[in-house]
């Protein structure tokens, strides 16, 4: 393996890639033909052919829209917290961000990976990473929230994730910043990273039933860093395929100093003779800490753990484990075909497309077709490996997605383009310009057994002159084309949340009809749930006040509360009595530091409020849910520290001095 010693190569190609990352791609004006607006029309009222879960990139949070039409139907919030929804606000949510760092109120979500059942998307659970402090998440698809956050010892930058297999056995996950183990010093010089760092991939266990997440095991190597990866399928389903770069283990300036060598590696890890090594004790068990959150939606309540051990397999130390695959220098995408026959390597400085074979690599493995050693790891010879290359396709290959029709596409992020190409003959047949610099593509279910050929879209970095200026800070862009043709055809063009990256989306009738409309009120376990207007109550605990709220249209129950002190720790207890889809309520008071909360409904939510001053404090609803939403409200009267004001409180009854009428609602109580 060639390895240029001079810097020039490396700076003339970055050089080269800035220049043409400027340019306009070809043919804008002919690009969108007349009926493109008939294909994504979706009327009032009727719902679109596809859920489309994107990642919404720095934002943290994960976009659902439908697809033909690019409406965005919800945002989701992951890592990041969100005041719409309360989340990392509440009480009861504020767990399901905490690490072994403490609290992590944001953070930088790239991949989404649906759950599978025999290589088919099944519907049940998205999966998405969190890359600055490691983590992954897992999404409910019946109630459209977040579940589970785990986090993930020994990793920096958890960008090469999350990758699932065929059934959902595991979810696995590559650091991108190799670093020392977390039970060594990690006090040491940076310029020992080739003594000191290395390279860890987590495979995380998914429980069948309930999707429950624990990191069953990881496995550790030479200090590469990890960027993306796919699962085999089919008759490579024990395996797994990783792109690597930064081989020359570099530590600064990696723009120059990671790109010498002529290729870099596509890893090959034997993920199902791991599974066995662990059965059989093998491993060394590992001192760390790492988070486990969960949200139960019967209590309505998060809670965290810390997690003290992991077991880790050296690859160094069992043969056959993990090989080495020459790739083009720098890879990106790392995709594997329907099949299961072909892995696609991107080598984002290439100008070709290497194309793989699962036959060639298990022959070339039997017969040790190697090429040496990399860091005690078989590196298996390129030619022994390749099923053949794609010429010429384009400039800055990044990712690959199949259709149903045994071709495949490229997102070129230089030449700004989408190249298709036949997997069989490597011929490419068609190329479409995209606006600009596309990262990502996704087909619904183009890296899953049963790929559609209807749809595809590209996410692109760039949005210069796409839509109505809005200062410095531009949205980002999805296109959509249709692909049930020999040519691709740009339909729509649509801005997009944060930065996406990469997306996946599955037709509406696998998930629509398992939603959840509502929570059923007798089925809500919650420590403070206040299941009818008669429990109302409030409860002081020596300087802590407890307020156990209904929510109904249109009061709440109750409205007037006295004898609260400042300095007091108030908890609002608020539970949503309805029982009808798309009714939820919202609660808010003056002062409070944290956001509104959004109770669904038959669920309940806790804000929690410190009054720092003595006066009168309106709350309210915040959710629109009635023609007399303004009119449900209330008083928290607060006194000053130390005051005898007793605590009471009532709904209806409390009226004021002046008024002899009857009130219109006497279902509060007082005390």
């Amino acid at each position: 393996m060639k390895i240029n010693t001079k810097y020039a190569h490396g700076m003339a190609a970055l050089a080269l890639l800035a220049g043409l990352n400027a340019c306009k791609p070809k043919n804008v004006g002919s690009v969108v033909s007349g009926d493109a607006a008939a294909k994504v029309y979706v009327a009032p009222g009727k719902y679109d052919e596809y859920y489309n879960f994107v990642s919404g990139g720095f934002s943290g949070q994960l976009s659902v829209y439908g697809l033909p039409s690019g409406r965005l139907l919800r945002v989701i919030p992951v890592f990041s917290v969100d005041p719409e929804k309360g989340w990392g606000y509440s009480e009861e949510t504020k767990p399901m961000l905490n690490t072994s760092h403490g609290v992590v109120p944001w953070d930088d979500l790239h991949h989404v990976s649906m759950s599978q059942t025999n290589g088919e998307i099944d519907g049940r659970w998205v999966f998405v990473n969190g890359n600055n402090t490691p983590r992954v998440a897992r999404i409910d698809l019946k109630t459209f929230r977040t579940a589970e956050i785990l986090e993930l010892p020994n990793s920096g930058g958890n960008h090469s994730s999350p990758f699932i297999t065929e059934n959902s056995e595991y979810i696995v996950a590559g650091t991108r910043f190799s670093v020392p183990p977390d039970d060594k010093n990690g006090d040491v010089p940076i310029n020992t990273y080739k003594e000191n760092f290395k390279g860890t991939i987590s495979f995380i266990s998914v429980d069948k039933e309930d999707g429950n997440m624990d990191v069953a095991f990881q496995i550790q190597g030479p200090g590469v860093n990890f960027d993306l990866s796919h699962a085999g399928k089919g008759k490579s389903a024990g395996w797994f395929f990783f792109s690597t770069y930064n081989t020359e283990q570099a530590n600064t300036l990696l723009e120059v100093n990671a790109s010498k060598r002529d290729k870099d590696f596509i890893m090959a890890v034997n993920w199902k003779m791991a599974e066995q090594l662990i059965k059989e004790g093998k491993g060394r068990k590992q001192a760390v800490k790492y988070a486990s959150n969960r949200f139960d939606e019967k209590t309505h309540t998060a809670t965290s753990t810390i997690k003290n051990q992991v077991t880790v397999l050296d690859m160094r130390d069992y043969p056959g484990l993990v090989y080495m695959i020459p790739c083009p220098k720098s890879p990106h995408g790392c995709d594997v075909d329907p099949t299961g026959e072909y892995i696609v390597g991107s080598g984002k400085l290439a100008a070709l497309i290497p194309v793989f074979s699962f036959d060639k690599i298990q022959k070339a493995i039997a017969s040790k077709s190697f090429d040496g050693e990399y860091e005690g790891i078989p590196v298996i010879k390129y030619e022994a490996a390749l099923y053949g290359e794609v010429k010429k396709p384009g400039l800055g290959p990044l990712h690959t997605e199949f259709d149903d029709k045994g071709n495949a596409y490229t997102s070129m992020f230089v030449s700004s383009e989408v190249v298709k190409w036949n997997v069989k003959d490597l011929k490419v047949l068609d190329r479409v310009p995209t606006y600009y610099s596309v990262g990502h593509l996704m087909i619904p279910g183009g890296d899953s057994k049963k790929p559609t050929g209807k749809y595809l879209v590209a996410y692109n970095k760039i949005t210069k002159d796409r839509y109505l200026p809005t200062g410095p800070e531009l949205s980002q862009s999805a296109q959509l084309y249709d692909i049930s043709g020999d040519k691709m055809q740009l339909i729509l063009d649509y801005p997009t949340i944060g930065e996406p990256h990469y997306a996946q989306a599955v037709s509406a009738d696998v998930i629509k009809n398992n939603s959840t409309k509502f929570f059923k009120i007798e089925e809500n376990n919650h420590p403070y749930v206040t299941k009818g207007e008669g429990n109302a109550k409030v409860v002081r605990e020596g300087n802590k006040v407890h307020v156990y709220m209904t929510l109904v249209r249109s009061h709440l129950t109750p409205d007037n509360i006295e004898g609260v002190r400042v300095g007091d720790e108030v908890y609002f207890h608020t539970t949503n009595l309805e029982q009808d889809w798309d009714v939820p309520h919202g609660f808010a008071i003056k002062g409070a530091l944290n956001a509104e909360l959004l109770v669904m409904p038959g669920e309940t939510t806790t804000l929690k409020w410190i009054p720092l001053k003595a006066g009168m404090y309106p709350m309210y609803c915040t959710d629109f849910c009635s023609a007399l939403h303004q009119e449900m409200s209330g008083y928290v009267r607060v006194s000053p520290a130390g005051s005898n004001v007793p605590i009471s409180f009532s709904t209806g009854t409390n009226m004021a001095k002046s008024d002899t009428k009857t009130p219109n609602s006497a279902n509060g109580s007082k005390k």
